[in-house]
């Protein structure tokens, strides 16, 4: 059947919903499509279920750091995975349907089922065909493909939020924050846990400095961290897999091998493209990401984009909401608004936490010579005693020319919130001196932020 509308989504997660939300108002017919359920990543099987994982890992583990300093257990507590589990689908249960009857009350019509584009302005859905006047492209990421022999065999971060028996040993392919994250939660439940990365450092998108210290208190809890062993295959065996990787030294290279009873795909995600047949829309790519501009418009003057599948701006949940923000404003204001990244902040739920906002510059570095970097050790302050944690640090990066923040990087307690008063700085053109300006709430983390400069 052929339909008609003004707009068209394809992709129901946080881009998606934001744009539809925006655009749902405006007296236009409004289609939206989605070939699994409706919510997209980040509610069903991404950073919000996941972060029910890390948040109930660090309860566990604060009462474990604080035995001895008033906490009367003598057994250190262990998650329980399968309870943990449980609790977690309870943030997930019935939110796809709730998150499409509100599409539904805004008066958008939904459809269910993997789309592509037959011409420029036609999406097949199924028996369905939908005409667009203007379309929206919002359809996420996946796993990226290993394209290893047993690739079959790797467990995706999704599934493993799924599993209701957690195994012994799990080995994480990859050094992103995925398996950083993940790794630190099943290592509280006793498993063995192994990191493989390919390449000489974990995290590579966060302040060296920060990873390092990281990386130190990721071996304190017991998690094994080896770099540069790209994987190369993973096999079968009666009782688990067999994790082969390359291995070099100098300019000798030898084959290493790993044994363990699961093993995840923590080795990135990529936009989520790959059938859509963008060239039949005349939309442009790069490496499967959706090409656009400041508007968040494609090669095609009539599709926008946003999202994980965007090739612009960092695959975060909230650069999502902002480019699906600015994409619905362009389509009904004519191009009148463009995407602004400053000051957008990211965390990676360890313990500790490690916060980050803009640019990054090793301590030894002379890349930006008129910057001044502010790097403290927070080791032995009270806000990190007080938490039992024994590795904190920040960073802090300022323009000398102008007194404006360039960076700023938290290691610690709490380091998650606190990266915001940066951020927000940063935003709104602040200057560093504005910081001292501040009064907070005393004695936290952010009562710390003063100190940090």
């Amino acid at each position: 059947m052929e339909r008609n509308y003004d707009i068209i989504v394809i992709g129901t997660g946080t881009a998606g919903r934001t744009f539809a939300g925006k655009v749902a108002h405006s007296g236009l017919r409004i289609a939206i499509v989605d070939s699994r359920e409706y919510g997209g990543t980040c509610p069903l099987r991404g950073c919000d279920p996941k972060e029910v994982l890390t948040d109930l890992t660090e309860v566990i583990d604060s009462n474990n750091r604080l035995i001895g300093k008033g906490v009367e257990i003598n057994t250190p507590l262990k998650l329980d995975w399968t309870s943990l589990i449980e609790f977690k689908k309870t943030f997930t249960e019935g939110y796809s349907s709730k998150a499409e009857k509100l599409l539904v009350d805004m008066g958008i019509d939904t459809y269910h089922g993997r789309a592509y584009f037959e011409n420029q302005n036609t999406v097949v859905v199924g028996a369905d065909k939908l005409k667009g006047e203007y379309i929206f492209l919002a359809t996420g990421a996946k796993p990226r493909k290993l394209n290893i022999p047993g690739e079959e065999y790797v467990t995706t971060s999704e599934e493993l939020m799924e599993t209701r028996k957690l195994p012994g040993r799990i080995i994480f392919i990859g050094g992103g924050y995925i398996s950083i994250e993940f790794a630190h939660v099943v290592r509280r439940t006793g498993a063995e846990v192994l990191i493989l990365q390919r390449s000489e450092r974990v995290l590579g998108a966060f302040d060296s400095d920060m990873v390092n210290m990281l990386v130190k208190a990721s071996e304190a809890a017991g998690i094994k961290i080896l770099t540069n062993k790209p994987v190369i295959s993973v096999e079968k065996e009666d009782n688990g897999f067999l994790v082969r990787v390359k291995s070099k030294s100098g300019t000798e290279s030898e084959t290493q091998s790993f044994r363990a009873d699961m093993v995840v795909h923590g080795a990135g995600r990529v936009a989520d493209t790959e059938d859509l047949r963008l060239e039949n829309a005349g939309v442009k790519t790069e490496k499967g990401a959706i090409v656009v501009d400041k508007h968040m418009k494609t090669s095609n003057p009539r599709i926008y984009a946003g999202g994980d599948c965007a090739l612009e701006g960092v695959q975060l949940t909230p650069v999502a909401t902002l480019q699906g923000e600015v994409a619905a404003i362009n389509v009904l204001e004519e191009d009148s608004v463009e995407a602004d990244y400053t000051g957008i902040p990211s965390a990676v739920f360890t313990i500790p936490v490690l916060a980050s906002v803009g640019v990054s510059v090793a301590r030894d570095s002379d890349k930006y010579r008129k910057y001044r970097v502010i790097y403290q050790d927070r080791s032995n302050w009270s806000t990190t005693r007080r938490a039992g944690i024994e590795f904190a640090a920040s960073k802090i990066i300022i323009d000398e020319t102008n007194d404006r923040i360039m960076g700023a990087h938290i290691l610690g307690p709490n380091a998650g919130e606190a990266i915001n008063i940066f951020a927000a700085i940063m935003r709104l053109g602040l200057k560093a001196s504005d910081i001292k300006k501040l009064v907070f709430s005393y004695p936290t983390t952010c009562s710390d932020i003063p100190y940090m400069l």
